[in-house]
């Protein structure tokens, strides 16, 4: 049976917030070293897409596109943490929703889900995510200046899994509502 743990929050998910950061030297080195996932296929790109694309829908706003760039960089950072599996943010100037399930078997829209589960949490008329509860992945999903999105998933030297999504430009902007 499949579990999801919770790393200093009450709940069921283990997730940081997709928070804006400062840059990351991303050079070419890194980029030449970097070890890529394989290609995503497009049946791959669409289990990232329809359910954020959906949530957008909800709230009129215009779907992701799809960046190789961005998918590149998710498998970037993916691969910098799969020896620890740890949730760390990549500090790059994207904005950056992180998940990690116990086991292999999870699914990019599993992790979807699991960021769009914060929606009960965020206060509209607030701005704001309701107290001790988390809603910063769910506010970068449906960030209306967001265009685009790249994610990549990989499978730790635990046993287990970690997601990455990077969206371009960043969204969760200090002052600012969503959409």
């Amino acid at each position: 049976m499949r579990t999801k743990f919770s790393r200093g929050l009450l709940g069921g998910f283990l997730l940081l917030s997709s928070l804006v950061s400062l840059s990351l030297s991303y050079s070419a080195d890194d980029v030449s070293s970097r070890r890529l996932l394989k290609a995503t296929s497009n049946r791959g790109i669409q289990q990232y897409l329809i359910p954020h694309n959906k949530l957008r829908a909800e709230r009129g706003l215009p779907p992701l596109k799809w960046s190789k760039k961005l998918a590149n960089y998710a498998s970037w950072w993916a691969h910098k943490r799969q020896g620890d599996c740890r949730l760390i943010h990549s500090n790059s100037n994207y904005g950056e929703n992180l998940f990690w399930g116990s086991g292999s078997d999870w699914k990019p829209r599993d992790a979807v889900t699991a960021w769009a589960a914060e929606k009960r949490n965020y206060n509209r008329k607030t701005n704001s995510c309701r107290k001790n509860k988390e809603c910063l992945h769910y506010t970068q999903i449906i960030w209306r200046n967001s265009l685009k999105v790249g994610c990549a998933k990989v499978v730790c030297r635990t046993g287990d899994t970690l997601v990455s999504c990077n969206y371009d430009p960043h969204g969760n902007v200090m002052g600012q509502k969503p959409f």
